[in-house]
């Protein structure tokens, strides 16, 4: 069975989860915290960085990067494609996923992820309130974004739920545990939301908790 090492609130961990959830593939998941470099960890995968996928029973060389493993699952099950569609839509669809694992990533879920995770667990520092504050201001403006997206279309992408939905699904959610989401105002993307918190593919995330960091009352709520 496939095995993933990740840890609670890793984006691109959620994103291959939501994927595999999608498509009916089992896994066991294996924690890693890739800040604290093990050595066997950084054998596996050089990058030190979170998802790799391995199956010692396939006699696969460990998969790494969430983009690479999404393209392989999206290659060898032919169960809910999330690439598809023309041509045209592909593209559309890998636009986005692009933008939400940098720029929102960028913008708003990594400097989250180290003022309220790693100075919490790692550092011992105190969060700086400037760049709360600031990646909060983003949030508002990349959800500006997914709601004149879905003013247009049921999904991120166009008329069907694509790998543009999991990696935005994905962030959003680390985000929105880290509570770096105010969903005043957004409505459009909050529905959209709601929809993908109560698939069976999304359940697993809402239940998990990282240590010493508890989400808001309203995370785990299918209808906030």
């Amino acid at each position: 069975m496939w095995q993933l090492y990740q840890f609670p609130l890793c984006p691109f961990s959620r994103k291959v989860r939501l994927l595999l959830g999608e498509k009916g593939v089992g896994y066991d998941l294996v924690r890693e915290s890739p800040w604290l470099r093990r050595d066997e960890f950084i054998d596996m995968n050089p990058a030190g960085q979170t998802p790799v996928m391995t199956d010692p029973e396939r006699g696969l060389k460990p998969l790494m990067d969430s983009t690479a493993i999404c393209e392989y699952l999206e290659e060898t099950v032919e169960k809910a494609a999330m690439l598809n569609g023309s041509a045209a839509y592909r593209a559309e669809t890998r636009r986005l996923v692009v933008w939400f694992d940098t720029h929102f990533f960028h913008d708003i879920t990594a400097p989250l992820l180290h003022e309220r995770m790693i100075k919490r667990i790692f550092t011992k520092e105190t969060p700086d309130s400037k760049a709360l504050r600031e990646a909060m201001k983003a949030a508002v403006r990349h959800l500006d974004y997914t709601d004149y997206l879905l003013d247009h279309s049921n999904w991120m992408a166009g008329s069907t739920m694509s790998m543009a939905d999991l990696a935005a699904a994905a962030q959003i959610s680390v985000a929105d545990y880290l509570g770096g989401i105010d969903w005043k105002n957004h409505e459009q993307t909050a529905k959209w939301y709601r929809g993908l918190k109560s698939r069976p593919s999304f359940r697993p995330l809402l239940s998990e908790r990282m240590e010493g960091i508890a989400p808001p009352k309203h995370y785990d709520d299918v209808d906030f």
